[in-house]
Protein backbone atom coordinates (compact mmCIF):
# COMPACT_ATOMS: atom_id res chain seq x y z
CA UNK A 1 0.00 0.00 0.00
CA UNK A 2 2.73 1.99 0.74
CA UNK A 3 4.50 1.64 -2.38
CA UNK A 4 1.13 2.36 -4.40
CA UNK A 5 0.62 5.83 -2.30
CA UNK A 6 4.32 6.85 -2.51
CA UNK A 7 5.88 5.59 -5.59
CA UNK A 8 3.09 5.31 -8.28
CA UNK A 9 2.86 8.96 -8.73
CA UNK A 10 2.07 8.43 -12.19
CA UNK A 11 -1.52 8.12 -11.46
CA UNK A 12 -1.88 11.23 -9.30
CA UNK A 13 -0.57 13.32 -12.76
CA UNK A 14 2.41 13.25 -11.51
CA UNK A 15 5.53 11.44 -14.11
CA UNK A 16 7.85 9.47 -12.04
CA UNK A 17 10.95 11.86 -12.99
CA UNK A 18 9.16 14.87 -12.23
CA UNK A 19 9.95 15.83 -8.04
CA UNK A 20 7.62 15.64 -5.27
CA UNK A 21 8.03 19.88 -4.41
CA UNK A 22 11.30 19.90 -1.51
CA UNK A 23 12.19 16.48 -2.83
CA UNK A 24 15.06 17.67 -4.73
CA UNK A 25 16.53 19.81 -1.57
CA UNK A 26 16.48 15.95 0.36
CA UNK A 27 17.86 14.21 -2.00
CA UNK A 28 20.67 16.60 -2.42
CA UNK A 29 21.17 16.82 1.15
CA UNK A 30 21.63 13.32 1.60
CA UNK A 31 23.91 12.97 -0.78
CA UNK A 32 25.90 15.28 0.34
CA UNK A 33 25.79 14.07 4.08
CA UNK A 34 27.17 11.20 2.56
CA UNK A 35 30.05 12.78 0.84
CA UNK A 36 31.21 14.47 4.16
CA UNK A 37 30.43 11.78 6.69
CA UNK A 38 31.28 8.39 4.34
CA UNK A 39 34.23 9.91 2.15
CA UNK A 40 35.40 13.05 4.40
CA UNK A 41 34.40 15.69 1.62
CA UNK A 42 34.96 19.01 3.08
CA UNK A 43 31.77 21.17 2.94
CA UNK A 44 32.34 24.08 2.42
CA UNK A 45 33.88 22.18 -1.31
CA UNK A 46 30.43 20.99 -2.09
CA UNK A 47 28.94 23.90 -1.37
CA UNK A 48 30.73 26.57 -3.00
CA UNK A 49 28.84 28.44 -5.79
CA UNK A 50 31.20 27.69 -8.50
CA UNK A 51 32.55 24.18 -8.61
CA UNK A 52 30.23 23.07 -5.94
CA UNK A 53 28.44 19.80 -6.15
CA UNK A 54 26.71 19.84 -9.55
CA UNK A 55 23.02 19.06 -8.02
CA UNK A 56 23.59 21.67 -5.52
CA UNK A 57 24.13 23.89 -7.62
CA UNK A 58 21.61 23.06 -9.89
CA UNK A 59 18.61 24.17 -7.06
CA UNK A 60 17.21 27.42 -6.66
CA UNK A 61 18.40 29.83 -4.08
CA UNK A 62 15.67 29.02 -1.88
CA UNK A 63 16.55 25.02 -1.98
CA UNK A 64 19.89 25.66 -1.74
CA UNK A 65 19.51 27.69 1.46
CA UNK A 66 17.66 24.72 2.67
CA UNK A 67 20.01 22.09 1.79
CA UNK A 68 22.63 24.10 3.58
CA UNK A 69 20.34 24.55 6.61
CA UNK A 70 19.99 20.63 6.78
CA UNK A 71 23.15 19.90 6.69
CA UNK A 72 24.47 22.47 9.47
CA UNK A 73 21.56 20.94 11.63
CA UNK A 74 22.79 17.73 10.99
CA UNK A 75 26.05 17.85 11.13
CA UNK A 76 26.28 19.89 14.46
CA UNK A 77 23.71 16.97 16.31
CA UNK A 78 24.45 14.13 14.35
CA UNK A 79 25.76 11.94 17.25
CA UNK A 80 22.84 12.51 19.08
CA UNK A 81 20.07 12.14 15.97
CA UNK A 82 21.75 8.61 15.63
CA UNK A 83 21.08 7.67 19.24
CA UNK A 84 17.51 8.99 18.78
CA UNK A 85 16.62 7.33 16.13
CA UNK A 86 18.58 4.05 17.28
CA UNK A 87 16.24 4.43 20.37
CA UNK A 88 12.90 4.51 18.58
CA UNK A 89 14.13 1.33 15.97
CA UNK A 90 13.52 -2.42 17.70
CA UNK A 91 16.22 -3.97 15.79
CA UNK A 92 19.68 -1.92 14.22
CA UNK A 93 19.40 -0.86 10.71
CA UNK A 94 21.48 -3.20 8.08
CA UNK A 95 25.07 -2.84 8.35
CA UNK A 96 24.92 -1.91 4.59
CA UNK A 97 22.00 0.49 5.11
CA UNK A 98 24.21 3.77 5.21
CA UNK A 99 22.02 5.48 2.39
CA UNK A 100 18.84 4.60 4.38
CA UNK A 101 20.22 6.11 7.66
CA UNK A 102 20.76 9.30 5.62
CA UNK A 103 17.46 9.63 4.56
CA UNK A 104 17.09 8.91 8.47
CA UNK A 105 19.23 11.17 9.69
CA UNK A 106 18.61 14.26 7.06
CA UNK A 107 14.76 13.92 8.47
CA UNK A 108 15.25 13.56 11.60
CA UNK A 109 17.54 16.80 12.06
CA UNK A 110 14.72 18.52 10.34
CA UNK A 111 11.89 17.74 12.93
CA UNK A 112 14.17 18.04 16.03
CA UNK A 113 16.12 21.53 14.96
CA UNK A 114 14.67 22.95 12.18
CA UNK A 115 11.79 24.92 11.57
CA UNK A 116 10.06 22.76 8.86
CA UNK A 117 6.38 21.06 9.41
CA UNK A 118 7.03 17.57 10.81
CA UNK A 119 4.72 16.32 8.03
CA UNK A 120 7.07 17.52 5.08
CA UNK A 121 9.58 15.81 6.51
CA UNK A 122 8.17 12.75 7.20
CA UNK A 123 6.54 12.64 3.73
CA UNK A 124 9.32 13.97 1.77
CA UNK A 125 11.04 10.78 3.13
CA UNK A 126 9.23 8.41 2.85
CA UNK A 127 8.84 9.86 -0.90
CA UNK A 128 12.65 10.08 -0.84
CA UNK A 129 12.76 5.64 -0.02
CA UNK A 130 10.69 4.89 -2.27
CA UNK A 131 12.51 6.39 -5.02
CA UNK A 132 15.48 4.78 -4.05
CA UNK A 133 15.83 1.39 -4.79
CA UNK A 134 18.06 0.33 -2.49
CA UNK A 135 15.70 1.67 0.17
CA UNK A 136 12.02 1.32 -1.08
CA UNK A 137 11.47 -1.94 0.72
CA UNK A 138 12.23 0.20 3.92
CA UNK A 139 9.74 3.22 2.83
CA UNK A 140 7.06 1.59 5.63
CA UNK A 141 9.96 1.65 7.99
CA UNK A 142 10.86 5.31 7.75
CA UNK A 143 7.13 6.31 7.81
CA UNK A 144 7.03 4.53 11.37
CA UNK A 145 10.41 5.74 12.90
CA UNK A 146 9.68 9.55 11.81
CA UNK A 147 6.07 9.45 13.07
CA UNK A 148 7.15 7.95 16.21
CA UNK A 149 10.05 10.69 16.75
CA UNK A 150 7.58 13.56 16.00
CA UNK A 151 5.36 12.03 18.73
CA UNK A 152 8.30 11.68 21.44
CA UNK A 153 11.04 13.83 20.49
CA UNK A 154 10.38 16.05 23.24
CA UNK A 155 10.74 13.26 26.06
CA UNK A 156 13.55 11.52 24.26
CA UNK A 157 15.88 14.38 23.30
CA UNK A 158 16.58 15.71 26.60
CA UNK A 159 17.81 12.17 27.97
CA UNK A 160 19.74 11.39 24.84
CA UNK A 161 21.19 14.68 24.79
CA UNK A 162 22.56 14.37 28.37
CA UNK A 163 23.91 10.90 28.02
CA UNK A 164 25.80 10.96 24.63
CA UNK A 165 28.70 12.45 23.08
CA UNK A 166 28.20 14.87 20.61
CA UNK A 167 31.79 14.19 18.38
CA UNK A 168 32.76 11.39 16.79
CA UNK A 169 35.34 9.44 19.24
CA UNK A 170 38.31 10.73 18.23
CA UNK A 171 37.35 14.21 18.15
CA UNK A 172 36.37 13.76 21.51
CA UNK A 173 39.33 11.93 22.79
CA UNK A 174 42.02 14.56 21.29
CA UNK A 175 39.64 17.54 23.06
CA UNK A 176 39.06 15.51 26.43
CA UNK A 177 43.26 14.70 26.19
CA UNK A 178 43.77 18.76 26.11
CA UNK A 179 40.68 19.86 28.20
CA UNK A 180 39.61 16.99 30.61
CA UNK A 181 36.24 18.12 32.11
CA UNK A 182 35.99 21.49 29.80
CA UNK A 183 35.60 18.92 26.75
CA UNK A 184 31.58 18.90 26.93
CA UNK A 185 31.42 22.78 27.61
CA UNK A 186 33.15 22.94 24.10
CA UNK A 187 31.47 20.27 22.51
CA UNK A 188 28.12 22.01 24.00
CA UNK A 189 29.02 25.48 22.85
CA UNK A 190 30.18 24.20 19.46
CA UNK A 191 26.55 22.75 19.17
CA UNK A 192 25.47 26.32 19.01
CA UNK A 193 24.85 28.58 16.01
CA UNK A 194 27.30 31.00 15.84
CA UNK A 195 27.20 34.97 16.27
CA UNK A 196 28.32 37.50 13.85
CA UNK A 197 31.31 39.29 14.94
CA UNK A 198 32.42 42.80 13.21
CA UNK A 199 35.89 44.32 13.09
CA UNK A 200 35.43 48.08 12.74
CA UNK A 201 37.73 51.11 11.87
CA UNK A 202 36.36 52.84 14.85
CA UNK A 203 33.57 53.64 17.54
CA UNK A 204 32.85 50.19 18.13
CA UNK A 205 29.45 51.16 20.70
CA UNK A 206 28.39 53.60 17.46
CA UNK A 207 28.36 50.57 15.30
CA UNK A 208 26.67 47.99 18.07
CA UNK A 209 24.25 50.89 18.45
CA UNK A 210 23.14 51.25 14.78
CA UNK A 211 23.22 47.60 14.04
CA UNK A 212 21.66 46.24 17.22
CA UNK A 213 24.81 44.19 18.34
CA UNK A 214 26.79 44.18 21.46
CA UNK A 215 30.22 45.35 21.87
CA UNK A 216 32.61 42.85 23.02
CA UNK A 217 35.55 43.67 25.36
CA UNK A 218 38.09 43.24 22.65
CA UNK A 219 36.48 45.57 20.73
CA UNK A 220 34.61 43.49 18.32
CA UNK A 221 30.84 44.41 17.39
CA UNK A 222 28.82 41.18 17.91
CA UNK A 223 25.44 40.89 15.94
CA UNK A 224 22.24 39.03 16.97
CA UNK A 225 20.59 36.92 14.38
CA UNK A 226 20.84 38.83 10.83
CA UNK A 227 17.68 38.99 8.52
CA UNK A 228 18.86 38.90 4.78
CA UNK A 229 22.39 39.81 3.32
CA UNK A 230 25.20 40.54 5.41
CA UNK A 231 26.49 43.19 2.86
CA UNK A 232 23.09 44.79 2.98
CA UNK A 233 23.73 46.14 6.22
CA UNK A 234 24.77 50.18 6.94
CA UNK A 235 28.40 50.43 7.03
CA UNK A 236 29.21 47.38 4.60
CA UNK A 237 29.28 48.90 0.83
CA UNK A 238 31.63 52.32 2.34
CA UNK A 239 33.76 49.64 4.60
CA UNK A 240 33.07 50.91 7.70
CA UNK A 241 33.66 47.53 9.28
CA UNK A 242 34.57 43.50 8.08
CA UNK A 243 32.78 40.20 9.07
CA UNK A 244 35.89 38.29 11.44
CA UNK A 245 35.39 36.32 14.52
CA UNK A 246 36.33 38.00 17.92
CA UNK A 247 39.32 35.02 18.31
CA UNK A 248 40.36 35.73 14.52
CA UNK A 249 41.61 39.67 15.26
CA UNK A 250 43.11 38.79 18.46
CA UNK A 251 46.34 37.79 17.07
CA UNK A 252 47.06 40.86 14.73
CA UNK A 253 46.28 42.88 18.24
CA UNK A 254 49.70 41.11 19.88
CA UNK A 255 52.00 42.78 18.04
CA UNK A 256 51.49 46.27 19.66
CA UNK A 257 52.33 49.70 18.25
CA UNK A 258 53.21 49.05 15.07
CA UNK A 259 52.60 52.94 13.30
CA UNK A 260 54.65 52.96 10.74
CA UNK A 261 56.42 49.22 10.68
CA UNK A 262 56.94 46.96 8.08
CA UNK A 263 54.61 43.85 8.88
CA UNK A 264 54.20 40.62 6.86
CA UNK A 265 51.01 38.83 6.78
CA UNK A 266 51.95 35.45 5.91
CA UNK A 267 48.63 33.11 4.34
CA UNK A 268 47.09 36.93 4.37
CA UNK A 269 43.98 35.69 2.69
CA UNK A 270 41.19 36.82 3.00
CA UNK A 271 42.41 39.63 4.39
CA UNK A 272 40.68 40.03 7.99
CA UNK A 273 44.28 40.47 9.71
CA UNK A 274 45.85 42.20 6.77
CA UNK A 275 43.44 44.97 7.28
CA UNK A 276 43.72 44.85 10.82
CA UNK A 277 47.43 45.61 10.57
CA UNK A 278 46.88 48.60 8.14
CA UNK A 279 44.21 50.14 10.34
CA UNK A 280 46.93 49.77 12.88
CA UNK A 281 48.96 51.90 10.96
CA UNK A 282 51.98 49.36 9.52
CA UNK A 283 52.97 48.84 5.91
CA UNK A 284 51.85 45.61 5.32
CA UNK A 285 53.34 42.52 2.72
CA UNK A 286 50.38 40.04 1.89
CA UNK A 287 51.58 36.73 1.47
CA UNK A 288 49.66 33.66 0.14
CA UNK A 289 49.95 31.09 -2.47
CA UNK A 290 46.21 31.17 -3.60
CA UNK A 291 46.14 33.21 -6.58
CA UNK A 292 42.09 33.03 -6.13
CA UNK A 293 42.56 34.10 -2.44
CA UNK A 294 44.80 36.68 -3.10
CA UNK A 295 41.91 38.58 -5.65
CA UNK A 296 39.25 37.79 -3.17
CA UNK A 297 41.79 39.70 -0.58
CA UNK A 298 42.39 42.43 -3.01
CA UNK A 299 38.24 42.46 -3.42
CA UNK A 300 38.37 43.07 -0.08
CA UNK A 301 40.70 45.83 0.79
CA UNK A 302 39.35 47.83 -1.87
CA UNK A 303 36.15 47.93 -0.38
CA UNK A 304 37.85 49.27 3.40
CA UNK A 305 39.63 51.68 1.02
CA UNK A 306 42.97 49.68 2.08
CA UNK A 307 46.02 49.15 -0.10
CA UNK A 308 49.25 46.13 0.79
CA UNK A 309 51.92 44.91 -1.17
CA UNK A 310 50.53 41.65 -2.87
CA UNK A 311 52.82 39.04 -3.02
CA UNK A 312 51.63 35.61 -4.77
CA UNK A 313 53.89 33.30 -3.14
CA UNK A 314 55.01 30.04 -1.84
CA UNK A 315 56.02 30.81 1.73
CA UNK A 316 58.23 28.52 2.12
CA UNK A 317 60.81 29.35 -0.73
CA UNK A 318 60.00 33.18 -0.41
CA UNK A 319 63.06 35.14 0.24
CA UNK A 320 62.28 39.00 0.30
CA UNK A 321 65.02 42.12 0.14
CA UNK A 322 64.58 43.15 2.87
CA UNK A 323 64.01 42.29 6.74
CA UNK A 324 60.56 42.96 8.56
CA UNK A 325 59.99 44.44 11.87
CA UNK A 326 56.58 41.85 12.58
CA UNK A 327 55.37 38.36 10.62
CA UNK A 328 52.25 37.19 11.52
CA UNK A 329 51.61 33.93 10.71
CA UNK A 330 48.13 32.67 10.77
CA UNK A 331 48.95 28.83 9.85
CA UNK A 332 47.04 26.34 7.99
CA UNK A 333 45.48 24.05 10.23
CA UNK A 334 43.00 21.59 11.40
CA UNK A 335 40.42 24.42 11.68
CA UNK A 336 38.64 22.42 14.62
CA UNK A 337 38.73 25.28 16.90
CA UNK A 338 35.86 26.71 13.93
CA UNK A 339 33.42 23.81 14.45
CA UNK A 340 30.85 26.02 15.33
CA UNK A 341 31.03 27.57 12.07
CA UNK A 342 32.03 24.21 9.71
CA UNK A 343 30.42 21.60 11.86
CA UNK A 344 31.80 19.42 8.97
CA UNK A 345 35.36 19.53 10.67
CA UNK A 346 35.42 16.45 12.83
CA UNK A 347 33.90 14.51 10.16
CA UNK A 348 36.76 15.26 7.52
CA UNK A 349 39.72 15.42 9.51
CA UNK A 350 41.41 13.24 11.93
CA UNK A 351 44.44 12.76 14.22
CA UNK A 352 46.77 12.14 11.08
CA UNK A 353 45.72 15.46 9.64
CA UNK A 354 46.71 17.43 12.82
CA UNK A 355 49.75 15.60 12.83
CA UNK A 356 50.59 16.88 8.90
CA UNK A 357 50.20 20.17 9.43
CA UNK A 358 51.67 20.44 12.90
CA UNK A 359 54.91 19.65 10.36
CA UNK A 360 53.91 22.39 8.07
CA UNK A 361 52.76 24.65 10.70
CA UNK A 362 56.91 24.18 12.30
CA UNK A 363 58.55 24.25 8.75
CA UNK A 364 56.56 28.13 8.25
CA UNK A 365 57.11 29.05 11.38
CA UNK A 366 60.88 28.43 11.43
CA UNK A 367 60.97 30.05 7.98
CA UNK A 368 58.80 33.06 9.30
CA UNK A 369 62.42 33.61 11.95
CA UNK A 370 64.09 34.29 9.20
CA UNK A 371 62.28 37.19 7.38
CA UNK A 372 62.50 39.38 10.94
CA UNK A 373 65.06 41.84 11.85
CA UNK A 374 66.81 41.41 15.39
CA UNK A 375 64.62 42.75 17.69
CA UNK A 376 61.62 41.67 15.56
CA UNK A 377 58.50 40.15 16.07
CA UNK A 378 56.24 36.79 14.93
CA UNK A 379 53.22 36.31 16.03
CA UNK A 380 52.00 32.65 15.28
CA UNK A 381 48.59 31.88 15.40
CA UNK A 382 45.68 29.51 14.36
CA UNK A 383 42.51 28.19 14.46
CA UNK A 384 42.86 24.42 15.78
CA UNK A 385 41.87 23.66 19.28
CA UNK A 386 44.81 20.91 19.62
CA UNK A 387 47.98 21.69 21.35
CA UNK A 388 49.78 19.45 18.57
CA UNK A 389 49.15 22.96 16.37
CA UNK A 390 49.98 25.27 18.88
CA UNK A 391 51.55 24.48 22.41
CA UNK A 392 53.68 21.57 21.64
CA UNK A 393 55.26 22.66 18.18
CA UNK A 394 55.77 26.55 20.04
CA UNK A 395 57.70 24.95 22.56
CA UNK A 396 59.50 22.50 20.34
CA UNK A 397 60.73 25.51 17.68
CA UNK A 398 61.40 27.62 21.23
CA UNK A 399 63.44 24.56 22.70
CA UNK A 400 65.65 24.47 19.53
CA UNK A 401 66.30 27.57 18.94
CA UNK A 402 68.72 30.33 21.04
CA UNK A 403 67.63 33.38 19.56
CA UNK A 404 63.51 32.99 19.37
CA UNK A 405 62.18 34.04 22.95
CA UNK A 406 58.54 33.93 23.58
CA UNK A 407 56.83 37.50 24.68
CA UNK A 408 54.40 36.52 27.12
CA UNK A 409 50.90 38.48 26.92
CA UNK A 410 49.61 39.60 29.97
CA UNK A 411 45.94 38.90 31.33
CA UNK A 412 45.47 42.44 32.26
CA UNK A 413 45.75 43.52 28.59
CA UNK A 414 42.53 41.68 28.06
CA UNK A 415 40.02 42.77 30.47
CA UNK A 416 37.37 39.52 29.64
CA UNK A 417 39.83 37.39 28.28
CA UNK A 418 41.60 36.63 31.44
CA UNK A 419 41.16 32.32 31.07
CA UNK A 420 42.15 32.54 27.69
CA UNK A 421 45.69 33.39 28.83
CA UNK A 422 47.50 30.22 29.40
CA UNK A 423 50.97 30.03 32.10
CA UNK A 424 53.31 30.02 29.59
CA UNK A 425 51.81 33.17 27.91
CA UNK A 426 50.37 32.13 24.66
CA UNK A 427 46.55 32.95 24.03
CA UNK A 428 44.21 29.92 23.91
CA UNK A 429 40.47 30.80 23.39
CA UNK A 430 37.95 27.70 23.23
CA UNK A 431 34.42 27.84 22.58
CA UNK A 432 32.61 27.80 25.56
CA UNK A 433 34.12 31.91 26.13
CA UNK A 434 32.46 34.99 26.16
CA UNK A 435 29.39 33.10 27.73
CA UNK A 436 26.11 35.70 27.43
CA UNK A 437 22.87 35.19 28.72
CA UNK A 438 21.71 35.52 25.46
CA UNK A 439 22.88 32.38 23.99
CA UNK A 440 23.36 33.69 20.25
CA UNK A 441 25.24 36.17 21.71
CA UNK A 442 27.43 33.79 23.69
CA UNK A 443 30.82 32.04 22.33
CA UNK A 444 33.92 32.07 20.21
CA UNK A 445 36.13 30.22 18.03
CA UNK A 446 39.05 28.52 19.18
CA UNK A 447 42.51 30.36 18.67
CA UNK A 448 45.83 29.86 19.72
CA UNK A 449 48.54 32.60 19.42
CA UNK A 450 52.07 33.01 20.87
CA UNK A 451 54.05 36.01 20.62
CA UNK A 452 57.81 35.37 19.42
CA UNK A 453 60.92 37.76 19.72
CA UNK A 454 63.97 37.07 17.40
CA UNK A 455 67.09 38.38 19.99
CA UNK A 456 70.47 39.15 18.50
Amino acid sequence: MNQRRHGNNEEAGMSQNEAKPGLNARQTATKLLSAVVDRATSLDGLLDAANGNPAFRGLSDADKGLVRAILLATLRHLPIIEAVLASLVEKPLPAGARALNHVLNIAAAQIIYLEVPDHAAVDIAVEQANRDPRNRRFASLVNAVLRRLVREKTRLLPQIEATTINAPQWFYQRLQSAYGARAQAILAAQACEPSIDLTVKSDPQHWADLLGGIVLPTGSVRLGKVDGSITALPGFADGQWWVQDVAASIPAKLFGNIEGKNIADLCAAPGGKTAQLILAGAKVSAVDLSRNRLKRLSENLARLGYEADIIETDLLKWQPDGLYDGVLLDAPCSSTGTVRRHPDIPWTKNLADIEKLAELQEKMLRHAATLIKPGGVIVFSNCSLDPLEGEDMVERVLASRTDLKRRPVLATDWPGLETAITDRGDIRTTPDMLPHEIARLSGMDGFFASVLVRHE
